[in-house]
C-alpha cells in the first residue's frame, strides 16, 4: 500500500486554534474527521491514518511549533520511508487572496518558518507544498498579529467550503497524483 505523509502546519495550544497560521492544523482535522478517524499522540506530534482507494494518508500536526516543524516532518519521512514526492505540507501563505489553493513541486519558503525549518532539515526545497491563501488585510507592520489572529466571522463561514475543497485536494493529490491535482485545484 503506497504511503503519503500529509502534513498539516500549525502551532499547538488552544490559543492557536482558531488562527490564520493554523489553517494547515485545520485541513488534516477535517479530512479525519470526514473519514471517521481519531488523531493519536505519536513522537514529535500528533497522527491519524486515513486509507483510500489502496493508499494510506498519515495525516501529522507537529507538536513542536511552527518554527520547529522540520523536525516532525524529517522524523516521520525517516521512520515511515516515505519519500519526498510523496509528502504533502499544508501552510498558510499571505500572498494568496482568502481561501486560494496553490500547491507546487517545490519552491521557497517565501519567509514561512515552518516551510524553513523543513527546507533546513530535508536540505531541499523539492518537496510539494499545499498553500492556502489567507490575504494580506492588515496594516503594515502588523503581519504576525495578522498572522496569529482568529479568522473574521465571514472567513469562518466560508472556510467550510474551502476546507471541503482542501480536503478533495489532499485525496487528488494521493490519487491522481501532483500534477493532476495542481490542474484541477491551483487557483480554485
Amino acid at each position: 500500500m503506497k504511503k503519503f505523509l500529509i502534513v498539516g502546519l500549525g502551532n499547538i495550544g488552544a490559543e492557536y486554534i482558531n488562527t490564520r497560521h493554523n489553517i494547515g492544523f485545520k485541513v488534516v482535522d477535517f479530512i479525519a474527521r470526514e473519514a471517521g478517524v481519531d488523531f493519536q499522540t505519536v513522537k514529535l506530534g500528533a497522527m491519524a491514518e486515513v486509507k483510500i482507494k489502496g493508499r494510506t494518508l498519515l495525516l501529522l500536526k507537529p507538536n513542536t511549533y511552527m518554527n520547529l516543524s522540520g523536525k516532525a516532518v524529517q522524523h516521520w519521512m525517516e521512520k515511515e520511508k516515505i519519500e519526498k514526492e510523496n509528502i504533502l505540507v499544508v501552510t498558510d501563505d499571505l500572498n494568496l487572496p482568502f481561501g486560494t489553493i496553490r500547491i507546487k513541486p517545490k519552491g521557497s519558503d517565501g519567509g514561512h518558518n515552518g516551510l524553513k525549518s523543513i527546507q533546513a532539515l530535508l536540505g531541499a526545497t523539492d518537496y510539494p507544498r499545499f498553500r492556502f491563501g489567507i490575504s494580506d488585510e492588515f496594516k503594515k507592520g502588523q503581519q504576525a498579529d495578522y498572522v496569529l489572529g482568529n479568522w473574521s466571522d465571514e472567513e469562518t463561514e466560508a472556510l467550510k467550503e474551502r476546507l471541503s475543497v482542501s480536503a478533495e485536494a489532499v485525496k487528488s493529490f494521493a490519487l491522481g497524483g501532483l500534477g493532476n491535482t495542481m490542474t484541477a485545484f491551483n487557483g480554485k
